[in-house]
C-alpha cells in the first residue's frame, strides 16, 4: 500500500478526485489541518461521487501530529523545487507521497526536514508553475504501482 499525504490542502475537487484515486488503488489518504474547507462539503463529495465510503482517510491536526502518528520510514516530497525526477525513484510498499497546498505548495521549513527522503519533481515545460494536485499525485501513485507490478489490483 502506498500512501498519499495532503498538507492543508484547499480545494475541494482536487482532495474528492485524489479520495476516488485511493479508493480505486488501495492508497491511504492522510489530510494534515488545517482544511480549506469541510470534509462534508457538496463540491467534494461530487467529485469522489460514491467512493468516500472506500477510501481509508486519516486526518491529523498538524504535520507533527502526522509524523508523530503515522511513521513514516520514506516520505517524498512533490516539488517544484525538487531536483529528482520522479521517474528515476525507485518506489517501495508503504512509501508516502506528501503535496503542499494548491496555491503555494510544500513550505520551505517541511521542505528542509531531514525526514524527506527525497524532494521529487515532474518535469514540465521551461517557466511552468505547477501541474494539478489531483493530476500529480495519479501519476506518482501509477509510477510507484507500476515499479511493484501493480500488486493486488487487477
Amino acid at each position: 500500500m502506498f500512501n498519499i499525504v495532503l498538507f492543508e490542502p484547499e480545494i475541494p475537487p482536487n482532495t474528492g478526485n485524489i479520495i476516488r484515486l485511493c479508493a480505486n488503488t488501495g492508497a491511504q489518504l492522510h489530510l494534515i489541518h488545517p482544511l480549506g474547507f469541510k470534509m462534508q462539503e457538496k463540491a467534494l463529495r461530487r467529485a469522489g461521487l460514491d467512493y468516500h465510503e472506500y477510501a481509508e482517510v486519516l486526518e491529523y491536526d498538524n504535520f507533527a501530529d502526522f509524523m508523530t502518528k503515522a511513521k513514516p520510514k520514506r516520505l517524498f516530497a512533490l516539488t517544484t523545487k525538487g531536483s529528482t525526477n520522479y521517474c528515476k525513484v525507485i518506489y517501495k510498499e508503504n512509501d508516502y507521497f506528501i503535496f503542499g497546498p494548491e496555491t503555494r505548495g510544500i513550505p520551505d521549513d517541511i521542505l528542509c526536514l531531514d525526514c524527506l527522503t527525497d524532494k521529487v519533481r515532474l518535469p514540465m515545460k521551461e517557466r511552468s508553475r505547477s501541474l494539478n494536485l489531483s493530476n500529480t499525485a495519479a501519476i506518482v501513485l501509477y509510477e510507484a504501482l507500476r515499479q511493484t507490478e501493480f500488486k493486488n489490483l487487477d
